[in-house]
């Protein structure tokens, strides 16, 4: 199966290039960066330090995409929704892994994915897509008597909280409780900020080093407690579950598919 990477250079776009390439019966058929980058013209393989393919890295989307069975994004909003439109237009699925859409652009994003079979997921890791499945079940046992507080730390360098995972977690537990998110979040609590609203589900972020991205699921109740936790200590595992998703996705119908699908998880 043909797979293109598109952000290629990036630190994830570099794992996916070596995961490709490195799993059987997936094949790399090109990469893409924004125009201006400094990547552009360098070896697709090569830039993951890996053995020159003879790939250029191009900033041409849409040929990338009309090289493809199936494309990767992890990117950026506003470049995905461009994208998702030109591979409505060459018909190509895609599995994206692009997180912090406004409320406007994931409308948008969600129009344009129903034309195409899309996976689309905050967090590809197997491990991660299980705590999903664990939270929504847990806060549907639990009831309110319990408080749901959700934590998560990354590195430094990220530029969004709380993390897209985080929020589907998030989602997960306003699931098994039947409730809507939005309805009942509470999100970086400072200063005096009142005694806890019961039946919130809150939200805790950290930034620093390097941390790959920890995730816990809090269930607090009277005289104890419930910990549902990942720690992730390399990003290949989101590599390996984005390439997974991209070898399921071909000769799906059109619509908006997750990891728990990919896996034959039951929602």
């Amino acid at each position: 199966m043909k797979i293109g990477i598109i952000g290629c250079a990036g630190r994830m776009g570099r794992m996916l290039v070596a995961q490709v390439l490195e799993t059987n019966g997936a094949e790399l058929a090109g990469g893409s960066e924004a125009k201006g980058h400094a990547a552009l013209g360098k070896d697709v393989a090569g830039q993951a330090g890996l053995a020159p393919l003879g790939l250029q890295i191009t900033d041409d989307a849409a040929a990338v995409l009309a090289a493809s069975d199936v494309v990767i994004e992890f990117s950026l909003p506003g470049p995905t929704l461009e994208h998702v439109a030109l591979a409505g237009a060459a018909n190509t699925p895609m599995v994206i892994g692009t997180t912090g859409f406004d409320e406007g652009q994931e409308k948008a994003f969600l129009r344009a994915a129903e034309k195409l079979p899309v996976v689309w997921a905050s967090n590809y890791s197997i491990g991660v897509t299980v705590l999903m499945a664990a939270t929504k079940r847990f806060a549907a046992t639990l009831d309110e008597e319990y408080d749901i507080e959700i934590f998560e730390m990354h590195h430094k360098h990220k530029v969004d909280a709380p993390s897209g995972t985080a929020l589907s977690l998030g989602l997960a537990a306003a699931e098994g409780r039947g409730v809507k998110l939005p309805d009942v979040q509470a999100r970086g609590r400072d200063g005096i900020s009142g005694e806890r609203v019961r039946g919130q589900i809150g939200f805790a972020s950290l930034r620093g080093g390097d941390v790959v991205g920890e995730h816990s699921v809090i269930f607090a109740g009277a005289g104890e407690r419930v910990e549902l936790s990942h720690k992730a200590t390399s990003r290949v595992i989101f590599a390996a579950g984005a390439v997974r998703a991209a070898l399921w996705l071909p000769g799906k119908t059109a619509g908006l598919y997750g990891m728990n699908d990919v896996l034959g998880l039951e929602d």
